[in-house]
């Protein structure tokens, strides 16, 4: 984590302020970076100055459990500068890294360690290049269950782990039996594991039959029925009946199907620790509007049907049958724009990955006031709940006194259309850019320091520890 900002006394007033409690007109009371007090503006002492909002409304500072920052070692596919930068445009305030995209992978402790050196050292001058806070998962693979403990105690959140080829050749697929041999280490550190959970055999067997058929690989069909639904299905009950086994945290990342709800649904109802995610683009995409080609919304698992994404809405539902998808994350997985294979539009041999930092909360938003959400579950999907699988919700995920005063203003009527120029990654390419979005961040703090503010052009801070300062921002 980074140093505290800011000692100063001061507080930030808004018509509409998303506490624990609601969402309600309020004052954040901030001194040192904290919050001191959530209260009625008119109860502010005289004395402090205020940075009145107005109708926008200030949610806590967004957290992404699941980003892809490729560095060490693939810096050229995104990094800390870009990838940080991007994701305060888009109120986040903290992200945690997935550890298979950089070189070496975060699979041992000295890979952390290398992780970290580059998040800190490799700015200008050997400055701290990260404008928001971030953390690391650590890998469950095939040969490491040394490094299980270790890596709990030097510092990872959790443990990712593929149960099919991830794409990058040092980062391994784990196997049931290999797994099992890890289990026992990760249940002792009390960390989550976190599981891609796509089986291998219903995929090979679409994909040999698809090309036994000379399928048109163009074409967004043929790629949605080479990874089926079976393939997610089959692996999440494979990991249920092992979480009923070694009773580890078990977290199912980007779940795209709906087919699996009523496994989750039953294993909830049994008292597992399982808890699930999906992301924006599930939310916003629909496998029926994707045109041939399109290879910018290729990612495994696949967009699926309209009727898949309805069912996936409604589990975001707090009721007594739905909630069974806790939280909302990017799955920010950018890449070189020759690497999404543009020219030729082939599926099959395109790069998997989504860049959505910087829009994210536009995109989820817009799908979510159309379904009669509110930012108060906007909240608990992209703050609270990624807090608490991290193990952050002593300091971060809600606007409460003793909480770190890291916030996004927000405007929830706003309408805009993204631009390749509001994306802020490495590289500017995302399906996002041109679709009409609901909301747009206006500024984002992080421990009561501005990092970013949509003003005209759009500036970043030195905050943070960090020089990548692209312009002063306004008083």
């Amino acid at each position: 984590m980074a140093q505290g900002l800011s000692n100063g006394r001061r507080a930030f007033v808004a018509e509409r302020v998303v506490t624990p409690e609601g969402t309600r007109r309020a004052a954040l009371l901030v001194e040192g970076g904290v919050i001191r007090a959530v209260c009625a503006p008119e109860e502010l002492p005289a004395s402090v100055p205020v940075t009145d909002f107005g109708t926008r409304a200030i949610l806590p500072g967004l957290v992404d459990t699941h980003v892809h920052i490729n560095e060490p070692g693939r810096t050229e596919w995104e990094g800390f500068a870009t990838g940080t930068r991007a994701a305060a445009a888009g109120g986040y305030t903290q992200l945690v890294d997935m550890p298979l995209n950089c070189l070496p992978e975060t699979t041992t402790v000295p890979a952390l360690e290398a992780k970290r050196a580059a998040a800190s050292s490799g700015g200008p001058g050997g400055t701290n290049q990260c404008l928001i806070d971030w953390a690391a998962w650590g890998g469950a693979v095939a040969d490491n269950q040394a490094h299980i403990l270790p890596l709990a105690r030097a510092g990872v959140r959790g443990y990712k782990c593929f149960l099919i080829y991830p794409g990058c050749d040092g980062f391994t697929m784990i196997d049931r039996e290999q797994l099992e041999r890890s289990l026992p280490a990760i249940a002792e550190s009390g960390l989550p594991l976190l599981v891609h959970a796509e089986l291998a055999e219903p995929i090979e067997t679409a994909t040999t039959a698809l090309n036994a058929r000379s399928a048109d690989w163009r074409n967004y069909a043929t790629y949605l029925a080479s990874r089926p639904d079976e393939a997610e299905v089959q692996a999440i009950r494979m990991m249920i009946a092992l979480c009923r086994k070694y009773r580890f945290r078990l977290h199912i990342v980007h779940l795209a199907t709906a087919q699996a709800l009523p496994d989750i649904r039953a294993a909830r109802a049994e008292g597992l620790p399982i808890t699930v995610e999906t992301c924006p683009h599930y939310l916003h995409f629909a496998a029926e509007d994707i045109a041939d080609g399109a290879t910018l919304l290729k990612c495994a698992p696949p967009i699926r049907t309209r009727a898949s994404r309805e069912q996936l809405w409604d589990a975001l539902l707090r009721n007594q049958d739905a909630g069974l998808i806790d939280l909302v994350v990017t799955d920010h997985s950018p890449c070189p724009p020759e690497m999404k294979g543009l020219n030729e539009g082939r599926f099959d041999l395109a790069w998997g990955g989504i860049a959505s930092l910087s829009v994210a909360l536009s995109a989820v938003w817009t799908g979510a006031v159309e379904r009669g959400f509110t930012l108060d579950d906007i909240a608990r999907w992209m703050s609270s709940a990624p807090a608490s699988l991290a193990g952050f919700s002593d300091r971060a995920g809600a606007l409460a006194a003793g909480r770190e005063a890291s916030f996004v203003v927000f405007d929830p009527e706003a309408s805009f259309v993204p631009e390749l120029s509001d994306l802020h990654t490495r590289h500017a390419i995302s399906p996002y850019v041109g679709e009409r979005l609901k909301g747009r961040v206006e500024a984002t703090y992080l421990r009561g320091e501005a990092v970013y503010r949509r003003r005209g052009q759009p500036v970043f801070a030195a905050a943070n520890g960090c020089e990548q300062r692209l312009e002063d921002l306004p008083q």
